[in-house]
């Protein structure tokens, strides 16, 4: 009488994870983590770049970017910077539960560090609604709207003050009918000068022809500063979002079983994306929140 005998061949055994261009999970495990040690390598590089322009243009104007800095909230940006402290904790605690084939905990922390991305989010879109709202948008037509009242002719028959007169803390009536990039505050500059703190490149640049500063020629340095602050968290953002992109990934994965002791590379290598990311982050809060601060106490 025939019988059916399965006979599993041991010779030909297909670990759990192992592509086929690969011979075993040691060689896959060391070809995908050159692999994105040599992506995050070419993306310092590319954040490199912005750094640099951000480093030489402050060292030519320290006043007009401490100013920008100075208009940016540092709570929130001390909030975010919390925020995904916590989510590297998270991510790494779900690399150790992959390690271990806890299949719960994984959920649970992918879970935990997607609600931390998203928390990050939401304050960013927080403080771009600050910037739309205060007319610091870089770019014209990007800011809010507001036409002047109806009695402008009044208004206009009262000289404006100098900028150098207008306090960090002092607040005018919105009028922004073109959505223009607006900055009316130049005093910071004028403290410098006065106590003779401006460096030559910020002499050329602030300094009309009677040697008084120029409300318009600091505006401008000011807005390189939001040129480059919108850059580089905007570059950082969309990070951020492929980054809960991945996270949904494993956790439809980490729902299913797929990691276990033996196969878990995913999820190291998706950790070591979003530690670069927060690393990134952890370099521009005080570069662009704190840098110049003290100035003004």
């Amino acid at each position: 009488m025939a019988t059916n005998v399965e006979v599993i061949d041991h010779d030909h055994y297909h670990p759990p994870g192992l592509q086929h261009q690969f011979e075993d999970m040691k060689q896959q495990e060391e070809s995908v983590s050159i692999g994105m040690w040599l992506f995050l390598a070419q993306e310092i590089m590319f954040f490199g770049g912005l750094f640099t322009a951000y480093l030489v243009f402050r060292w030519r104007f320290p006043m007009a970017f401490a100013a920008g800095s100075n208009h940016l909230n540092a709570f929130w940006g001390g909030l975010n910077t919390l925020v995904l402290i916590v989510s590297s904790l998270t991510m790494a605690l779900t690399v150790y539960y992959a390690r271990l084939g806890n299949r719960n905990m994984q959920v649970i922390l992918i879970i935990l560090t997607m609600f931390f991305g998203s928390v990050f989010l939401g304050i960013k879109a927080i403080e771009y609604s600050d910037k739309y709202h205060d007319g610091v948008v870089p770019v014209t037509g990007l800011n809010r709207k507001v036409k002047a009242p109806a009695d402008e002719g009044l208004a206009a028959a009262a000289p404006a003050k100098p900028c150098w007169e207008v306090g960090h803390e002092e607040e005018g009536e919105y009028v922004n009918p073109r959505g223009e990039f607006q900055w009316a505050d130049c005093s910071l500059a004028k403290m410098a000068q006065d106590n003779g703190f401006l460096t030559e490149s910020e002499r050329n640049g602030y300094l009309n022809s009677a040697g008084m500063i120029d409300g318009n020629r600091f505006r401008d340095k000011v807005r390189i500063f939001f040129w480059l602050y919108f850059a580089m968290t905007g570059l950082h953002a969309l990070h951020m979002v492929i980054g809960l992109g991945l996270m949904l990934w494993l956790l439809y994965k980490a729902f299913r079983g797929t990691f276990s002791p033996e196969y878990y590379m995913p999820v190291e290598i998706s950790g070591l994306y979003w530690h670069f990311v927060d690393i990134v982050w952890i370099f521009l809060f005080p570069l662009l929140y704190l840098l110049g601060r003290h100035f003004l106490h």
